[in-house]
């Protein structure tokens, strides 16, 4: 079967008002369906920036990014993007609205099968009892929580997050994981997500790409063995610390 997501020998350039900046050279990977995917690396490393290629925001400088066979070359619905900022939903809408508003801006469904969608992913990620809060009233793990139903509502080919539990503290960040990994599980959408989090990586993990210092470039590639469901307990055996050490030998080693 064919990759839903194909990078192949992606370069991205930008330009900023003193230099033409080399974010990453030569990237790639494949993203299977109902992969559970991160890129790992150190600030600046590129990988925000190759998410947001991938998400149709930018041009590769060199080389080919695709999804299902189809060359990307803008943004499009198969592909929705979860950022780490909290205001990324719209402050004059409840949760309700907030996850229906993309459904309805592009015609994908009707008013009342979009709010019948809506209210499912709402459920799945555990908020039904604040539907018709407003974002200025959720903290900030729930605030994450209603992006992430936003995205999924859309059911699109793959969903992108973006260092999505970035600004959260640690507990609420455990907690969020532990969230993502249940709604990945009950849902079986392909995730491709961001961080520079060891313990993140290897812990959400099926995949880990490991990148270098800009510009990136792929430095390892490792398959996450450890079983599921995934527990914290499992941040203290062996094959967790094994793999976590591996990642940090590579990222110490490029630096």
């Amino acid at each position: 079967m064919a990759a839903l997501l194909d990078v192949s020998d992606v370069t991205l350039r930008y330009k900023t008002t003193s230099a033409v900046v080399t974010a990453t050279e030569r990237v790639s990977f494949t993203v299977d369906r109902s992969d559970r995917f991160v890129l790992l690396g150190p600030s600046g490393c590129g990988k925000s920036t190759l998410l947001k290629a991938v998400g149709g925001y930018m041009t590769p400088s060199e080389g080919k990014m695709r999804i299902s066979g189809r060359e990307i070359s803008e943004p499009g619905a198969d592909r929705m993007m979860i950022f780490q900022e909290f205001d990324q939903l719209l402050p004059w809408k409840t949760v309700l609205e907030n996850v229906m508003f993309p459904l309805l801006m592009t015609r994908r469904l009707p008013r009342k099968e979009a709010e019948v969608r809506a209210r499912a992913y709402i459920e799945k990620v555990s908020l039904t009892r604040v539907v018709d809060a407003y974002p200025h009233t959720l903290s900030g793990g729930m605030k994450q929580r209603v992006a992430i139903a936003r995205g999924m509502a859309m059911e699109p080919d793959i969903l992108l997050m973006d260092e999505p539990f970035a600004a959260l503290d640690e507990q609420t960040r455990m907690t969020m994981g532990d969230e993502l990994l249940r709604i990945w599980a009950a849902t079986g959408k392909t995730v491709a997500f961001v961080t520079h989090s060891l313990t993140e990586a290897v812990y959400l993990a099926d995949e880990v790409i490991v990148m270098s210092p800009r510009p990136g470039r792929i430095v390892d590639h490792l398959q996450v063995s450890l079983p599921r469901p995934r527990t914290y307990e499992m941040l203290s055996g062996d094959t967790f610390g094994t793999l976590r050490d591996r990642i940090w030998r590579h990222i110490r080693k490029s630096a």
